[in-house]
């Protein structure tokens, strides 16, 4: 019998490495196992779906479990690791149709196991929905159809803000709760400031520094509001988005080693410490921060994808290390694009590092030009090396995906000097003569 590669999880990283595995070898045999009825799907895409600007759930699907067993891979929907014995290399899988448990061997393990909702532990919660599945939008979707004037979402992030908008495309009266001070903790609070207005601006409600308490049932057990600590919300439909904790109980119950984030430690190789031919990779591991030089534990698909290439590569014999992250990110909230890479300066100050913070306020396009808006670029830089360590854009249309060249600069460790000199393209429907991005570089080579 040939070796044989399981994996556990089947989205972004648990696929990748599958992918990649059966590209370098086709006669190892791989299978992965995945509690939900879907692979490859974009949780990305799942406020879009609920807003109903992408209206069938098979659209958010990169690749079926039927396309990937074409490819030879061996995709087992609706069935649950529940243990794993790496002495024995062996899986107690549950299938969750037929509630039958079976013993499945491996001999290479990848574990790709994601990330779990943490909702608040308080009284009728359970009557509201993530949204982080597409059973679960397809649940909440089914819920404003059948009728509703108002929603909460509690959770002041990514997710929150995005469904906030999906909410009020429906036509719905939206409160977004959040118990920190201001939305989007991954900004500073003056950048996030502009958040908010976009938000406001959409007639969304605000509510920041609320402790929400309970949900609210009606006879029926479904939602009539929630009780925060600034008082009652109406509303009929509720939404959780108040973040995710790394899934790993199966992976640390087997001896996988948990890092100080919370989540699995890994190396480079995204190899797992102590235990020959397992790896892991996504939403569930630590990856190294280039900048605070340290494990972190960042929840993007765009790193899973990477990591999960990089099991999938090495478990087949290759020699492929991940370099870490920068935390880059970007959405787009009522009509306003916001994006981050690096470090803020709230955060450098946390970590002692001596940084100058720069903020101007510039044009999309060139003033002249129709549709040009207003965008803000912050820039953090060490005030010793004069190194870009971190930037932050919020502005309107082509505003956020300038934070890629930022991204760039910071990785390849160039100074605001030398970014203020870089040979932009120009065009007036684009941006003004002088880039968003070199009119901040030369703000902050003044500081």
């Amino acid at each position: 019998m040939g070796q044989r590669l399981a994996i556990i999880g089947g989205d972004a990283a648990g696929m990748s490495a599958a992918a990649n595995a059966r590209r370098r070898d086709p006669d190892l045999g791989i299978v992965a196992f995945e509690r939900s009825g879907y692979t490859s799907f974009s949780a990305c895409g799942i406020p879009y779906h609920v807003a109903g600007l992408v209206d069938e759930s098979d659209d958010l699907i990169a690749r079926s479990p039927d396309q990937h067993r074409a490819n030879g891979i061996d995709v087992r929907i609706r069935h649950e690791v529940l243990a794993v014995d790496l002495a024995r290399r062996e899986l107690t899988v549950l299938d969750r149709n037929a509630r039958r448990e079976s013993t499945e061997p491996f001999d290479q393990l990848v574990v790709a196991t994601g990330a779990h909702a943490t909702p608040p532990p308080i009284p009728g919660v359970e009557a509201t929905e993530p949204a982080r599945t597409i059973d679960a939008a397809g649940r909440l979707r089914g819920q404003i159809l059948r009728g509703g004037a108002d929603a909460v979402v509690i959770g002041g992030g990514y997710i929150g803000l995005e469904m906030a908008e999906a909410l009020v495309h429906r036509n719905l009266r939206v409160t977004l709760v959040d118990r920190e001070p201001q939305l989007m903790t991954t900004l500073d609070a003056d950048m996030a400031a502009h958040v908010q207005d976009a938000a406001e601006g959409q007639d969304i409600r605000v509510v920041l520094s609320a402790q929400v308490e309970e949900v609210l049932l009606d006879g029926d057990g479904r939602p009539r509001g929630v009780r925060t600590s600034d008082g009652d919300i109406a509303a009929e439909h509720v939404v959780m988005a108040t973040g995710v904790r790394p899934a790993t109980e199966v992976a640390e119950a087997a001896g996988l080693e948990i890092g100080e984030s919370g989540a699995l430690r890994v190396d480079d190789h995204q190899r797992c410490p102590g235990h020959d031919g397992v790896w892991a990779a996504g939403d569930c591991v630590e990856s190294w921060h280039r900048l605070l030089e340290r494990p972190v534990n960042l929840q993007l698909g765009t790193h899973a994808n990477k990591q999960g290439r990089i099991a999938g590569v090495n478990a087949t014999g290759g020699d492929l290390a991940f370099p870490g992250v920068l935390g880059t990110a970007i959405s787009r909230i009522c009509h306003r694009e916001i994006a981050r890479t690096g470090l803020s300066e709230s955060e450098a100050e946390a970590a002692a590092i001596d940084v100058v913070a720069t903020t101007v306020k510039t044009d999309t396009r060139a003033a002249y030009f129709p549709g040009s808006a207003s965008m803000w670029v912050k820039l953090v830089a060490g005030r010793e090396d004069r190194r870009l360590l971190g930037a932050q854009i919020v502005g309107s249309q082509t505003a956020g995906k300038r934070i890629d060249t930022l991204a760039t600069c910071i990785w390849a460790g160039m100074t605001v000097d030398e970014i203020q000199w870089l040979d932009l393209a120009y065009a007036p429907p684009v941006s003004g003569v002088l880039d968003p991005v070199l009119v901040a570089a030369r703000a902050a080579a003044k500081r």
